[in-house]
């Protein structure tokens, strides 16, 4: 077969002109794939340079494969990606067939891939880097992971799977992205700006004003982190938001909300 024989959603990939069917992926399995791509495609590095389950094609259209998370090399346009990416992801959980998980890895390494990350779910969490002409190197779960070249901040291996420390990465990405290193720096920008006012109750009021910015901030950076849309009403009435406990607790809803309503429910 060739990939020109092979449809968008097709669950194929080829191996030198042979077919490998690609089953379905099992409820831990598919959760990570969420987490690991939104700590990923946040990077400032990345902007929008990423993908799940994307499809490159070379040998002559006798070799496709999809890895789970494809990092660079995406364009945002029809058909199959033409060129390796730097960094493929592969999540490998209970019933994984190691024999074709080798062939992948080897034949994206000879494709032009630079770095493939095995995310190991069954046991100890762990990474398998793997890299052309390199050993296998193990990462394991309190560690963090580096693509030099391709990502610009560390990722730590529980971001991967985790959703609280996935949520933690992309906050960092998005806020990097907007120029600001932390929400802390936020906070300190506005207290200068009431610093400047030379009163007492210029720096009470800065300090309130980062805080308060501070947390907006967040919380627009969250929701967006996790893809959930805001309307113009909600955007409008958090914005108008100046009191730090509902903030904070609209926050604590957004980490684990499925929608914005029910992060910012009607009051």
């Amino acid at each position: 077969m060739r990939a020109d024989q092979v449809h968008d959603g097709d669950p194929i990939e080829l191996s030198n002109g042979y077919p490998i069917r690609c089953m379905t992926a099992g409820r831990r399995h598919a959760g990570a794939h969420i987490e690991g791509a939104k700590a990923l495609a946040t990077d400032p590095a990345v902007e929008d340079n990423a993908g799940i389950d994307a499809g490159v094609v070379w040998n002559d259209g006798k070799n496709l494969r999809a890895p789970d998370i494809v990092v660079g090399g995406i364009e945002r346009k029809p058909g199959w990606m033409d060129r390796a990416p730097p960094l493929a992801v592969e999540y490998a959980d209970t019933g994984q067939n190691e024999s074709s998980l080798r062939d992948k890895i080897s034949e994206l390494l000879e494709a032009g891939t630079r770095t493939i990350w095995v995310v190991r779910l069954k046991g100890e969490l762990r990474v398998e880097v793997h890299e052309s002409g390199k050993p296998m190197l193990i990462v394991g779960q309190d560690e963090t992971l580096e693509a030099p070249g391709i990502l610009k901040n560390p990722v730590p291996v529980r971001a991967l799977v985790d959703p609280a420390e996935s949520n933690r990465a992309a906050l960092r990405n998005l806020l990097q992205r907007l120029g600001y290193d932390s929400l802390e720096q936020i906070q300190h920008d506005s207290e200068k700006r009431g610093k400047r006012l030379g009163k007492q109750e210029g720096k009470r009021l800065g300090r309130r004003e980062g805080n308060v910015a501070g947390r907006r901030s967040a919380l627009f950076t969250l929701l967006s982190a996790r893809g959930l849309d805001i309307d113009a009403a909600t955007r409008k009435r958090i914005e108008a938001c100046t009191d730090i406990d509902v903030l904070d607790r609209w926050i604590a809803r957004a980490a684990t909300a499925h929608s914005v309503a029910e992060a910012i429910p009607a009051e």
